[in-house]
């Protein structure tokens, strides 16, 4: 006789950006070792692997992980892990201080997805004329953080990043897709926008949802202090 084939519950959860809601199962021991692995590295694109391998393997449905964006990627793979181990989590961080480290235990239900008031899609060109801006994917968050090469130009990388997050350009009516354009057509528009827009596009980049947690801790000073905890470096890392 053959070994017995386990049965995973399955959960539902809602994609933040989309609304969608998907079902998924608690990972294996297979899915725990490569996220395991990852974190060994210390490598923030290492993880962003890891994750990525999880999701797809994880959940159900048509869910292409490459197509969501860095926020529901890191969102998915915390309700995952709440499911598959416990909802705390414990991890070591640095008060800045007193350089010593802080032992952390937080509850997964009390990491939020952080939304800053007045955060947009939209950018406003000029009065007939707006850019409809799309979230960072993985492949932009793995050309972002290839900066840290001391071999790469920062200034290119950056540029090719909120390049690859316009989606379209609203003239008027009209909803041009900047995917059916070239390069050289995309890069002369992109040099020709006022330096207003410039702004609104960091702004945009300053501003996006992500994973946020207010940690509450006494040092070894004995001074009460907070810290905000965000995104992947400090909940996968």
């Amino acid at each position: 006789m053959g070994l017995p084939k386990i049965d995973m519950p399955l959960f539902e959860t809602k994609i933040v950006s989309s609304g969608e809601v998907i079902k998924y199962r608690p990972f294996t021991v297979k899915e725990e070792k490569i996220l395991l692995i990852a974190q060994e590295t210390q490598e923030s694109d290492q993880i962003v692997l890891a994750m990525k391998q999880i999701i797809t393997n994880c959940c159900q449905g048509d869910i292409n992980a490459e197509d969501l964006p860095m926020f529901d990627l890191e969102y998915l793979l915390l309700q995952i892990r709440a499911k598959s181990v416990n909802n705390t989590l414990s991890f070591t961080v640095t008060d800045p201080d007193t350089q010593d480290p802080v032992e952390c235990e937080i509850d997964i239900e009390n990491i939020k997805l952080d939304v800053p008031e007045g955060h947009t899609k939209f950018i406003t060109v000029d009065d007939d004329t707006q850019l409809v801006m799309g979230y960072p994917k993985l492949e932009q968050v793995n050309d972002f953080l290839s900066i840290a090469n001391p071999d790469v130009n920062q200034g290119e990388v950056l540029f090719d990043v909120m390049l690859g997050c316009i989606d379209s350009v609203v003239v008027g009516d009209e909803v041009q897709y900047l995917k059916d354009f070239s390069k050289d057509e995309v890069d002369s528009f992109l040099g020709s926008l006022p330096g207003e827009a410039t702004v609104a596009l960091k702004s945009f980049f300053e501003t996006m949802p992500q994973l946020s947690y207010t940690l509450e801790y006494t040092n070894t000073n004995g001074d009460e202090k907070t810290m905000v905890l965000k995104g992947t470096e400090s909940f996968f890392l």
